[in-house]
């Protein structure tokens, strides 16, 4: 029985915080949905195959966490209230500017349906290949293609909308 070393998954846990924060959205959410892939992952540890790649078959057990979970709760967050003083801030010494677009763009990822938020981070911000993707999410690789560019293009008009109307001034390329 070919098996991982807690080592392994610990290399990985930083990734698998910002992929768990970007589908949650708030950073206990995202600590709670972490846990729990990581238990399942040790409990399931046998189910990995020596030879190929730890990191997404661990995204593959958190989005399987994950979506069980929203299955479950059927809970949806308001995006118009803040999630905590001074929560989830880029960086402390950012710019007003660039804290108003990391906001907009994470109010535009969570309104996202999950298929294409769950592809855009898992290609955009984790950087895995197409098929990589949709070996973590159990689909075919054209299908991971089609819902990254409707993902891509309704996050663009996301953006494009909140531009123009939270700020009353429009953003030109």
């Amino acid at each position: 029985m070919a098996a991982f070393t807690a080592a392994e998954i610990e290399a990985l846990i930083p990734r698998l915080r910002r992929f768990a924060h970007a589908l949650t959205g708030s950073r206990e959410a995202a600590d709670d949905l972490t846990q729990d892939a990581l238990e399942r992952a040790w409990v399931k540890r046998e189910l990995w195959q020596a030879g190929t790649n730890l990191r997404a078959w661990l995204f593959a057990v958190m989005h399987g966490v994950f979506v069980n979970g929203v299955r479950r709760a059927r809970v949806t967050e308001s995006l118009d209230g803040p999630d905590g003083a001074g929560a989830d801030r880029a960086d402390a010494a950012a710019s007003a500017e660039t804290e108003i677009a990391v906001r907009d763009l994470r109010q535009a990822l969570l309104r996202l349906p999950d298929e294409q938020r769950e592809v855009v981070l898992l290609v955009g911000l984790e950087q895995l290949s197409y098929a990589e993707a949709a070996e973590v999410l159990g689909v075919p690789m054209g299908t991971v293609m089609s819902r990254l560019a409707r993902g891509r293009e309704r996050l663009r008009r996301l953006l494009e909308e909140g531009a123009s109307g939270q700020h009353g001034l429009r953003r030109v390329k």
